[in-house]
């Protein structure tokens, strides 16, 4: 991992008068010595070439993540071979993007296809379970986007024919799995660089409408009338939330937990009167706790779809993720900041390999659950559909 600790004159330019009120009374100093910043290096692994090869389909893209999810697996070493969408504007979109890939008619086509392996799947979230219980009943293994379901019986029933079926029932939770700043903090979790991990809080600001970003990140040209509906998304803390509760269960180690409280609103959205554009949720853990923040309010002048941060409290340090930018100073995202009890670290993360694609199609090949725990997979799932259930329903006055 390169480095660089900052002499005294570049530390004080940088910090300009800010740094020369540290010495007034009142004021912390602050050491540069102190002061480390890195530029995380790529894995051993990340000029290999994929060590095997599955075959795989899209059946649904209702929501335009399925662009990362292909992404993701294609790295593993997995060939797109066939891929069916209802809306005829996301099936457009998606064959000019995968020209090589064989747009069939029905999910018929794809379920029948012996040599298909895997399944993946962004279809409208409260279709997305059903969907995948029939492609492990069909000897498939099966990669849904978040929300991977929208209700206990879906889980229930997911449960029920892993059991039955052995299959893999994946969600591609990718605000950690996808983000190579939360990828590095999982490595240096791991390797107790902060201790026991007593809290994990998430802020997860999103954008109804984006402008000038990834045209495949999703919302870039506006929302399906199902992303008004609850019953069909999920709730907002079902939904967007699903990230954010994966990662208090992975950075915490909890294998149960429960919601202790949780609230949604509608602040700003009248016209959509079941929309959510608000909610938070605490969490109780068997090993820490963690808080959620989530939103719809990301202004345009961010100039990205959201300032999702992650922080992660140790008992010998803690950790800051800002994933999508740093407001004010870079556009570049994947910074990781992290504090001991000898330094201050600023970690570049944009070099980091990400192991999910090429884990996950290990998983496919040698059924093993490398790349996700099944069994946290499912209770991030069923967690966030509590929390939805119990939320109280707030309404804020004007």
């Amino acid at each position: 991992m390169a480095f660089e600790t900052f002499g005294r004159r570049n530390f004080l330019r940088g910090v300009g008068s800010a740094g020369l009120m540290a010495g007034m009374p009142g004021f912390a100093s602050i050491d540069p010595s102190r002061i480390v910043h890195e530029v995380a290096e790529p894995g051993q692994d990340a000029d290999a070439k994929p060590k095997y090869s599955i075959k795989f389909a899209v059946c649904g893209m209702s929501h335009d993540h399925i662009y990362g999810m292909v992404g993701a697996v294609q790295r593993g070493g997995g060939v797109l071979v066939a891929a069916y969408g209802a809306e005829p504007d996301k099936v457009a979109a998606f064959a000019k993007r995968f020209p090589d890939a064989k747009m069939v008619k029905s999910e018929e086509e794809i379920l029948d296809d012996p040599s298909i392996q895997l399944v993946l799947s962004s279809t409208v979230p409260n279709e997305r379970a059903p969907l995948g219980i029939k492609v492990m009943k069909r000897g498939k293994d099966y990669l849904s986007d978040k929300p991977g379901a929208t209700t206990l019986e879906q889980i229930d029933e997911i449960r029920k024919t892993i059991a039955e079926t052995k299959r893999i029932y994946a969600i591609l939770y990718s605000e950690r799995l996808e983000v190579k700043a939360a990828v590095k903090a999982g490595e240096l979790v791991q390797a107790g660089a902060i201790g026991r991990v007593i809290q994990t809080i998430n802020i997860a600001p999103h954008q109804i409408v984006q402008h000038g970003v990834d045209p495949y990140a999703g919302g870039a040209g506006g929302r399906p009338d199902w992303f008004w509906e609850p019953v069909k998304y999920g709730g907002i803390l079902c939904d967007i939330g699903s990230h954010q509760v994966d990662q208090f269960l992975f950075y915490t180690g909890s294998k149960e937990a429960e919601v202790v409280a949780s609230q949604v609103a509608n602040v700003a959205h009248p016209q959509r009167p079941k929309f959510q554009d608000f909610g938070d949720m605490m969490l109780r853990g068997d090993r820490g706790f963690g808080y959620v923040r989530l939103d719809w309010f990301t202004p345009d002048g961010l100039g990205t779809w959201g300032d999702g941060r992650l922080f992660i409290l140790g008992t010998e340090g803690y950790i800051e993720v800002r994933k999508y930018t740093d407001v004010a100073r870079s556009k570049q995202g994947n910074n990781l900041f992290i504090v001991d009890k000898n330094q201050a670290r600023y970690i570049d993360c944009n070099n980091v390999t990400l192991p999910f694609g090429p884990q996950f199609v290990s998983d496919i090949v040698n059924r093993t659950h490398t790349a996700q725990d099944q069994t946290q997979c499912l209770l991030a799932a069923e967690l966030v559909v509590r929390a939805q259930m119990k939320a109280t329903h707030v309404q804020l006055k004007a």
